[in-house]
């Protein structure tokens, strides 16, 4: 027989967002004393800042960009693949032109 109760779900727990500096802060700290202990003092899970401990050290000035935001050379890569598409465009202006141009003077 089904219960008539409607069933309870466990409360979503919000995520916790960081700020650059905290985590930059938090990783200084677990380099002077163990991550497992720097963990313990700010509260947060001992995995997740070893993580940043390792992203910090593999990506350095580029770590903890934040949401969307691309290290220097993705956004150098995405701007010359634009100044590579308008080059094409103008490469084929211009052949265009010149079969124009040849047409007229033969």
């Amino acid at each position: 027989m089904k219960n008539d109760q409607p069933e309870l779900l466990p409360a979503k727990r919000k995520r916790t967002k960081y700020t650059r500096e905290y985590k930059e802060e938090a990783v200084r700290l677990a380099k002077q004393v163990s991550a497992r202990q720097a963990a313990l003092d700010l509260n947060i899970n001992a995995t997740m800042l070893r993580d940043w401990v390792r992203t910090l050290g593999a990506e350095g000035p580029d770590a903890f960009r934040g949401q969307g935001n691309r290290t220097a050379l993705e956004a150098e890569m995405t701007r010359m693949r634009r100044e590579i598409t308008v080059l094409r465009q103008e490469r084929d202006i211009l052949k265009k032109a010149a079969e124009f141009w040849v047409k007229e003077c033969s």
